[in-house]
């Protein structure tokens, strides 16, 4: 078996390994990639996962970062069947035409741009119709059956306990008359998890692609999530406030519901605060989550069969179009708003955020990891202030976060489920995570169980041939391209120079002009400031 890290590879987005075995190339997930601009650009990078020379492609889950380049791979020339099961096919729809349209609509707003300077003009990464024509390609499968792809290939999905129809995947091949396994984990849930019934357990081996992403910490236990998520209502419902929660529109904000419900059994919701999900993509996905009960856990599955399902609430409001969300701030008094996205950095949480984040006695709830540089992120920093909209926000809310609501297994859960493989000769390849988070997770593997751990690269090539060791290639000019720090900080010190030059001739400029440069300037310095915070 050779393997190419098309992503997820010391990070923790684009998910996509192209596999060669038994006569067959074909990829497991095909997922966005997302982060800065260097990350980014690896989305267009589509002539090297060879779209048209892939049989098929095998779907763990619904998630952008695990499906989001379907789409391109479609208008690229792929025309196979993309294998998943029956929730995971009915969220993918949702999400890429959600993806296509803001990739539409951020290249018509670039286009905007450049025609006023004169620029090239820019091509979304795919279309709204190129997502389409990817939805007949989903091909339905289920947990625990065993099928073939490909002649000599053998896949079963097996519950992954992270999101509705999530799998992790077992691929069976002959390699010289003998037996071999691999199993992709996918993104690997928690035991007791909302919703969703517990990870099945491993059954055995020869090559894991474990997940990593919280592979150096543990997470708190629900009951003290619910009690954090009780204190942010009582303290915004006794000021008349709301409590805006960030949440993403796929699993967190069910979670987020199912929560509300519970408090409600409980008595800690107030009966006359309204629950408002403030987007149209969360909503989409609520329906699809109600429509197939038989992937819930046995507890849900009893809520409902007693006539209380964990996703209604008599005061849940789906606010659909923007007018109904702009009214949401336009009314007094207390309510709960879940919105996307999950980090504030896009979608309309942020204009709850800019009516509410200045207010003493509202709060602000975050139930999930907030990459660095977003709004999420500079709240939790203790930022006195944030940008929003091009106007400073100033942070008087009260800031709740509560980390036990992750669909990721923390990192007792990951060595638990790896260790029904313990005293086997198991080789484990860690994907989906920090490259910091990995190394620690790592060692720990090693020491535990005695593991042979491996870390690859993006673009790596992997030889996997049983009873040898892993034999990786890999060019480091294009898996880590080397940062020039002295040809920056040289060219920023040219500029500043330039700039000081020109400030003389400035002061002989009107007054206006020379306020509308100092205002210019100071926002060039506040920039540096945050960038200096951040290294």
């Amino acid at each position: 078996m050779k393997v190419t890290f098309m992503g997820a590879a010391r990070t923790v987005s684009g998910s996509c390994y192209i596999i060669e075995c038994a006569g067959a190339r074909f990829a497991l997930d095909c997922g966005l990639h997302q982060g800065n601009r260097e990350i980014e650009k690896r989305n267009w990078n589509l002539d090297e996962y060879g779209p048209k020379k892939l049989d098929f492609i095998l779907l763990t889950h619904a998630h952008i970062d695990h499906s989001g380049l379907l789409p391109a791979m479609v208008s690229k020339g792929f025309r196979n069947p993309v294998y998943c099961t029956g929730p995971t096919r009915d969220l993918v729809e949702i999400m890429l035409l959600d993806s296509a349209y803001i990739q539409e609509m951020e290249a018509e707003w670039l286009n905007r741009k450049s025609l006023r300077t004169g620029s090239k003009t820019h091509k979304p990464l795919y279309s709204i119709g190129d997502a389409e024509n990817t939805i007949p390609l989903l091909a339905k499968v289920d947990y625990d059956k065993t099928f073939e792809p490909a002649p000599g290939i053998r896949v079963t999905y097996k519950n992954a306990g992270h999101i509705l129809g999530s799998a992790f995947i077992e691929i069976e091949y002959d390699h010289e008359g003998r037996r071999t396994k691999a199993v992709f984990s996918g993104d690997l849930g928690r035991p007791e998890q909302l919703i969703v019934p517990d990870p099945d357990a491993m059954e055995g081996a020869d090559y894991i692609f474990l997940e990593s992403t919280y592979g150096n910490r543990n997470h708190p236990d629900k009951e003290r999530s619910l009690d954090e998520l009780a204190k942010a209502i009582e303290y915004s419902y006794a000021k008349k406030e709301k409590v805006i929660i960030p949440a993403f529109a796929v699993e967190r904000s069910q979670q987020i519901i199912y929560s509300l419900f519970l408090l409600r059994k409980q008595g800690r919701l107030p009966h006359d605060m309204p629950v408002y999900l403030d987007s149209p993509l969360a909503i989409r996905a609520t329906e699809i989550f109600r429509k197939h009960p038989e992937y819930f856990d046995e507890i849900t599955r009893e809520y409902i069969e007693n006539g209380e399902h964990p996703l209604d609430l008599p005061n849940l409001h789906f606010t659909e179009s923007r007018e109904q969300s702009q009214a949401i701030n336009e009314s007094k008094g207390s309510a709960v708003v879940i919105s996307a996205s999950g980090m504030a950095n896009a979608g309309r949480v942020k204009h709850h955020l800019r009516h509410n984040l200045w207010r003493p006695g509202a709060s602000v709830v975050f139930v999930g990891w907030q990459g660095v540089g977003t709004p999420g992120r500079k709240i939790l920093g203790g930022a006195k202030k944030i940008r929003l909209f091009n106007e400073e926000v100033a942070v008087a809310a009260k800031v709740f976060t509560i980390n036990s609501f992750s669909g990721h297994a923390g990192q007792d859960d990951l060595m638990n489920w790896l260790g029904s493989m313990q005293g086997r000769n198991v080789q484990v390849i860690l994907v989906h995570g920090e490259a910091e988070v990995q190394k620690e997770f790592g060692d720990l593997i090693g020491q535990r169980y005695g593991f042979e751990v491996h870390i690859p690269e993006y673009m790596e090539v992997l030889d996997l041939v049983p009873g040898h060791e892993m034999a990786a290639v890999v060019d480091m000019a294009v898996a880590r391209p080397r940062v020039d720090w002295e040809f920056l900080l040289r060219d920023s010190e040219n500029l500043y120079e330039e700039l000081r030059k020109r400030a003389k001739d400035v002061q002989n400029r009107p007054w206006v002009d020379q306020v509308d440069l100092r205002d210019r300037l100071l926002d060039v310095n506040r920039n540096l400031v945050e960038l200096i915070s951040e290294m």
